[in-house]
C-alpha cells in the first residue's frame, strides 16, 4: 500500500482496504485452525468446519474481514468494490450458512472456541450489519450473534479476574468491541453485565506502569483498558478515572505509550503483530482524545501520539500475508475513531 496522505478514511483508502479484504476472506489456505479433534472424523478442513468464516488465515480474522467490508460499504456505498461485497454477503450471510457455523459451536469441545477475541469481533460484525439498509444480512447472522452473546453471559460470572494481555485473550478489547452490539441490539442485560465487569476489573487501577510492548503484542494492555473504560463510564467519571490511571500523560509519560513500536520482520506472523499494536494504539489514543476538551494538554498529547503511530504502520497494511490478512481492520478502527 502506498504511504497515506491523510490520517482519516478516504474513498481511495477505503477501496484499497476493500480489495485487500476481498482477496482473503474466501482464501482458505494457509489456515491456522482453533479446533479440538475429538476423533478421526473431526479431521476436517476450514471450509468443511466453517461455511462462512473459513478464510483469512484464521476464523477471527475472517470475521473482522467481513466487519471491515461491511463498514466500508456503509461508509462508502459508491466504492468500485461495492457490488463484489454485496455478492459476497448475499452468498455467505444466509440462514443455511449461519446454521453451519452454529453447528460447530454445539460441539462440547468448542466451549472455549475463540474466547473472547472472536466472540467480540462476531458481535462487532453484527453491530455493523444492524446499521445497514439491507436487513437480510443482520437477520441471517442474528442467531450466531445471540449464541456468542449467550457465551459472554455464561462466561463473565466466572471471570473473577481480567486478562491483561496485548493479544487475543484481552478481556478489555473483547468488551470494547462488543459494546456497540449490546447497544444496537437492545440487549440491556448484556450491556449492564459488561458494565459491571468493567467496574469490577478496572476501576481501582491507578498510575499504569505501561511495561510494554511485548514482542507479540497487537494491543496495548494499558490503552485498550482505557478505551474499554471509556465506552462504559459516563464522561465525567471516565475523565476522573483517566487522570488517576495515566496521571502524567500530558507530559507524554509513560514514554513507551507515545513511541511507535519497531517492527523488525514483517514476514514473521508474531513480530508483524507490532504493526497492529501501532494501529490499535492510534485507535485508543483517538478515543481518549475525543473524550477530553480539545485544548486540554492530554488531548493534544493523545492526538499527536495517534498520528505518529498511524504514520509508522499504515503504509504496511499490505505487502506480506502475515499482516495483510488482518491489519486493515485495525487501520480502519484508527482512521474512523471518533466518527
Amino acid at each position: 500500500m502506498s504511504p497515506p496522505s491523510t490520517d482519516r478514511l478516504t474513498p481511495k483508502i477505503a477501496s484499497q482496504f476493500a480489495r485487500i479484504a476481498l482477496g482473503h476472506v474466501t482464501r482458505e489456505y494457509p489456515n491456522k485452525l482453533d479446533h479440538v479433534l475429538d476423533g478421526d472424523a473431526d479431521a476436517l478442513g476450514p471450509k468443511a468446519l466453517h461455511p462462512i468464516f473459513y478464510g483469512s488465515f484464521d476464523w477471527h480474522s475472517c470475521v473482522h474481514g467481513y466487519w471491515l467490508l461491511a463498514s466500508l460499504l456503509r461508509r462508502h456505498p459508491e466504492l468500485p468494490e461495492a457490488a463484489a461485497i454485496r455478492r459476497l454477503f448475499d452468498h455467505h450471510l444466509t440462514p443455511q450458512m449461519v446454521a453451519g457455523e452454529l453447528h460447530y459451536l454445539q460441539r462440547p469441545s468448542a466451549r472455549g472456541f475463540e474466547r473472547p477475541y472472536g466472540w467480540g469481533w462476531l458481535l462487532a460484525l453484527q453491530a455493523e450489519l444492524l446499521l445497514h439498509d439491507n436487513h437480510r444480512w443482520a437477520a441471517a447472522l442474528r442467531p450466531l450473534a445471540e449464541a456468542f452473546a449467550d457465551r459472554f453471559r455464561a462466561f463473565l460470572p466466572n471471570a473473577v479476574y481480567p486478562i491483561r494481555t496485548g493479544v487475543h485473550s484481552s478481556t478489555a478489547f473483547a468488551l470494547t468491541i462488543s459494546h456497540d452490539y449490546a447497544v444496537r441490539a437492545g440487549d440491556t442485560t448484556l450491556l449492564e453485565q459488561f458494565r459491571g465487569k468493567v467496574r469490577d476489573w478496572y476501576l481501582a487501577d491507578r498510575d499504569a506502569p505501561a511495561w510494554e510492548p511485548s514482542l507479540d503484542d497487537f494491543l496495548s494492555p494499558t490503552l485498550v483498558e482505557a478505551e474499554c473504560v471509556r465506552r462504559y463510564l459516563p464522561a465525567d467519571e471516565f475523565r476522573a478515572w483517566l487522570a488517576d490511571f495515566l496521571p502524567r500523560a500530558a507530559e507524554e509519560q509513560p514514554a513507551a505509550l507515545f513511541s511507535p513500536a519497531v517492527v523488525s520482520d514483517r514476514t514473521d506472523g508474531k513480530i508483524a503483530h507490532l504493526d497492529g499494536l501501532n494501529l490499535s494504539r492510534a485507535w485508543c489514543w483517538r478515543g481518549i482524545a475525543a473524550a477530553l476538551p480539545d485544548a486540554e494538554p492530554m488531548a493534544i498529547a493523545a492526538e499527536g501520539a495517534a498520528q505518529r503511530h498511524l504514520a509508522a504502520s499504515l503504509p504496511h497494511v499490505a505487502g506480506d500475508y502475515m499482516g495483510e490478512h488482518w491489519l486493515a481492520s485495525f487501520a480502519l478502527l484508527a482512521l474512523t475513531a471518533g466518527d
